[in-house]
């Protein structure tokens, strides 16, 4: 499921929204991340369509191919396998997949091109090829077939990439994730919830820690501010800003996440996506903040609604 370090990242993104629309609204904040977290749960419905309907087109090749006017032998018998493959169809009669197939409507988007262009490639692969000789079905090699197809076919596809970028803005953040996801998904298909990628307790995470941030502003500021010495706070990067006071309100009000935890996170955050010195600038702020709550005996975390 969607990891906190995802949830973090929704919450920088929605922050980051919000500074820009000079807007510190909490019911708005809470509408952007749910926004957030409803495109990686339609990114994810979209990989696992498209990973059906590239399975199922060895039916529509087939058709096509016997339908010729003049059909060769070869046309007349093609390799109708994969698309039969019995992980395959536990997953078209998933019933929390068909639920939510009826919600994201995933064959809204116009992928009949890029299903068809990269089956013929996979048409011609030796992995399919030995697949397709094959007259066993057993579990194992169903399964690994398309989990081939997935990581090291899809995936591995510059243009199925450029496609899915053209389509969810959400894709680069979401890319590892939605791999162990998909993965996971294959290999344990009937127990998967889609309606519960966020789990409860991360997706309360994610709303508490955001509105903490905006409620509580002034109070983390007062503590990032004093350590900025010569730095003019306005000409800071507003990510780095916003990645400080989010580390701040783990710091002051999340009981359960152990301090030097949070400041690694925000380390990895500032690197990936801010400047190239804004992990080195965080990570000491960060640090300096937390020794001096602890050497004043601050260090007494309560949830912040509670402050």
């Amino acid at each position: 499921m969607i990891t906190r370090r995802n949830i973090r990242v929704k919450i920088m993104q929605t922050l980051y929204s919000l500074e820009a629309q000079d807007n510190d609204k909490t019911g708005d904040a809470q509408r952007i991340l749910q926004k957030h977290f409803d495109q990686s749960r339609q990114l994810l419905i979209y990989l696992i369509y498209f990973l059906t309907e590239l399975a199922r087109y060895a039916e529509t090749d087939s058709l096509r191919r016997s339908s010729k006017h003049l059909p060769t032998e070869l046309d007349k018998n093609v390799n109708t396998k994969l698309a039969g493959n019995q992980l395959l169809w536990k997953m078209l009669e998933q019933e929390s997949y068909l639920k939510i197939l009826k919600k994201d409507k995933p064959e809204l988007i116009d992928s009949t091109d890029m299903v068809r262009k990269l089956y013929l490639e996979f048409r011609d692969s030796e992995v399919y090829k030995e697949y397709i000789s094959e007259n066993s079905r057993d579990k194992k090699p169903e399964k690994e077939i398309l989990e081939f197809i997935f990581n090291d076919f899809m995936l591995a596809n510059e243009a199925f990439e450029s496609h899915l970028e053209e389509i969810f803005p959400n894709w680069s953040d979401d890319a590892e994730m939605m791999q162990k996801l998909v993965t996971g998904y294959l290999n344990k298909t009937t127990a998967f919830n889609f309606e519960e990628i966020v789990s409860a307790e991360k997706a309360g995470f994610g709303r508490e820690l955001l509105a903490a941030v905006i409620d509580k502003r002034v109070i983390s500021m007062e503590l990032i501010r004093p350590k900025l010495k010569n730095w003019d706070a306005d000409r800071i990067a507003t990510l780095d800003m916003i990645l400080m006071q989010m580390g701040v309100c783990e710091f002051l009000f999340f009981e359960t996440i152990p301090p030097k935890v949070t400041i690694n996170e925000y380390i990895d955050l500032a690197k990936d996506y801010s400047t190239p010195l804004s992990g080195q600038f965080v990570n000491g702020i960060l640090d300096n903040i937390h020794k001096e709550l602890v050497a004043e005996n601050k260090m007494h975390k309560v949830n912040f609604k509670a402050s």
